[in-house]
């Protein structure tokens, strides 16, 4: 599913990345427009199947709407198209990185994987409340690096609208106040093994990012991209530390 939303994105957004993204397979006419469409729609069917042969009603939802979301953000269609208004776009991605995910994985498997009631663990609240933080800074992030062809294009992003460097630091901050708060709810943890190795995790993240924010050049798009990267790396490094809060 999340190849058919990003291959969606990429067919519909191919003149704005041969300004933004020019080595991008459509974009750079390594791959057709119909090559693109054949992609994304194995992909979607592919995806749909495999939530129908597991027959999970919370998967398969989890699919659908992200399906939904996904192509309303990339489609150009009137009423659709979201990606256009910076608020909108943030709600998309959040709704799907920050909800969707966590709380359909986890009565996935919960409920119909060890069939056991759905009750919400401290851990799962503790996931949706962090990753809308981070979910929230993916959405203002990616744009820094596509700032010249989305105002080409008429993209009204928090980039275009507030300027790289607000952004930018809006960002940092962000992601530096969610791992104070997983800090705080590790030193508050009754089991020693998760206070200490949730404290110390997010300690190093979060130096990590700083150590990264403070030294990186503004005014270069290859060292802009490098730590957007360095943004989803730490995102995925979060469900490491996710199931040891206790």
């Amino acid at each position: 599913m999340n190849i058919y939303i990003v291959g969606l994105n990429q067919l519909f957004d191919i003149e704005i990345d041969k300004v933004n993204k020019p080595t991008l397979p459509l974009a750079s006419g390594e791959y057709s427009p119909a090559m693109g469409v054949a992609i994304v729609s194995v992909f979607a069917a592919m995806s749909f199947g495999l939530g129908w042969v597991v027959g999970s009603p919370p998967l398969f939802w989890a699919l659908f709407i992200s399906f939904v979301l996904g192509t309303a953000y990339s489609v150009n269609l009137p009423y659709f198209r979201w990606k256009r208004f910076a608020v909108v776009a943030a709600l998309c991605i959040l709704g799907v990185r920050a909800v969707i995910v966590q709380l359909a994985f986890f009565l996935h498997i919960q409920t119909f994987v060890f069939r056991r009631p759905a009750v919400f663990s401290k851990p799962l609240i503790f996931a949706t409340a962090f990753m809308t933080f981070f979910s929230v800074v993916i959405a203002l992030f990616k744009d820094i690096p596509d700032i010249e062809g989305d105002r080409i294009f008429g993209i009204q992003s928090f980039s275009v609208r507030l300027g790289q460097s607000k952004v930018f630091w809006t960002c940092v901050g962000l992601l530096e106040v969610a791992y104070g708060v997983a800090i705080l709810m590790g030193v508050t943890s009754s089991s020693l093994w998760s206070k200490s190795l949730t404290v110390v995790g997010h300690a190093i993240l979060a130096s990590i990012l700083w150590s990264s924010a403070r030294s990186i050049d503004l005014t270069s798009k290859a060292a802009i991209t490098s730590f957007y990267m360095l943004i989803w790396r730490l995102f995925y490094a979060e469900y490491l530390l996710i199931p040891l809060v206790r």
